[in-house]
């Protein structure tokens, strides 16, 4: 009996680490979200498809000191993004509420969304304790990745994330 709680424990651990370590990959289809936002509106990922390219920054809390900084770098350099056929976002496992208080205090020209529930931090494979790990995923038109940055610099988001898209050859309006 002993042994078989063993074996079930040792593939139940085996299981949930292979589901815990599995992450999107470049080539790999972008999973789909609708989630709603700091300006009011709900944005899906498939309604972009075909249109525009997509660079979603994954946050974890608002109101913390990177969070902060890296909020306040895209809303003050906006103009070097503005020049790409691409949406960007910040998006975060806080309350709507919260995101639209942020939106307002860090002066964001650009929607924050809000994943409560996690679903969507999750099935990006960016979801840690309630939280977003701070990633950015770089999406074509297609709905493909084209790129994840695992390494975000908050002090220099915009600046990376421009040269990020014109490297990736992100269309040009």
């Amino acid at each position: 009996m002993n042994k078989l709680i063993t074996l079930f424990i040792t593939i139940s651990l085996l299981l949930f680490s292979n589901l815990a370590t599995a992450e999107l990959s470049v080539g790999d289809q972008a999973p789909n979200f609708k989630l709603q936002a700091s300006d009011g509106k709900t944005y899906q990922l498939s309604d972009f498809k075909g249109k525009q390219s997509i660079v979603l920054a994954w946050f974890p809390r608002a109101f913390t000191s990177g969070c902060t900084i890296e909020c306040k770098s895209l809303a003050d350099n906006g103009h070097l993004l503005k020049g790409f056929n691409a949406q960007y976002f910040m998006a975060s496992t806080d309350e709507l509420s919260k995101n639209i208080e942020f939106a307002k205090e860090t002066k964001a020209d650009f929607p924050l969304l809000s994943d409560p529930t996690g679903d969507v931090a999750e099935a990006y494979g960016v979801s840690f304790m309630g939280y977003a790990k701070r990633h950015t995923f770089y999406i074509d038109k297609s709905g493909k990745i084209v790129m994840i940055d695992r390494n975000v610099r908050p002090k220099t988001s915009a600046e990376d994330m421009a040269q990020h898209m014109g490297r990736l050859g992100f269309e040009k309006i």
